[in-house]
């Protein structure tokens, strides 16, 4: 599926603090914790859950969210298909960084091992 310039602006315009509600809940409701979904955004991005709580109480979009991340060097080795998206063929970088988001939250909900989503080299 071919990502258009709308479909890039929607996510850019998207608050952090809409969706993480869904993530609580999707990974909850597989038997994961709140603690391992902060993990894992904490992987990618490098926020604690001080600095997640900052952005959700300034209703910070996914644009602003993902400038002031210093993304995990091993990012790039999330790959496969979320949304109808293929990660790796995605050109914009902002859509691209929420989709690694989107695939480690279905990976945690899935149940995961924690050492696979956080793609630790062995």
């Amino acid at each position: 599926m071919k990502v258009t310039d709308e479909h890039n602006q929607r996510i850019a315009k998207m608050t952090f603090a809409s969706v993480y509600p869904h993530y609580i809940t999707k990974v909850e409701k597989k038997g994961r914790t709140r603690e391992e979904l902060h993990q894992v955004i904490a992987w990618l991005t490098g926020f604690d859950e001080d600095r997640l709580q900052e952005f959700m109480a300034n209703k910070a979009t996914f644009e602003t969210f993902f400038q002031k991340a210093q993304l995990h060097p091993n990012a790039h080795l999330i790959k496969g298909v979320i949304c109808g998206y293929r990660i790796e063929e995605i050109d914009n970088t902002l859509t691209r960084q929420v989709r690694y988001l989107d695939k480690l939250v279905d990976e945690l909900a899935k149940g995961r091992k924690m050492e696979k989503i956080l793609r630790e080299e062995k």
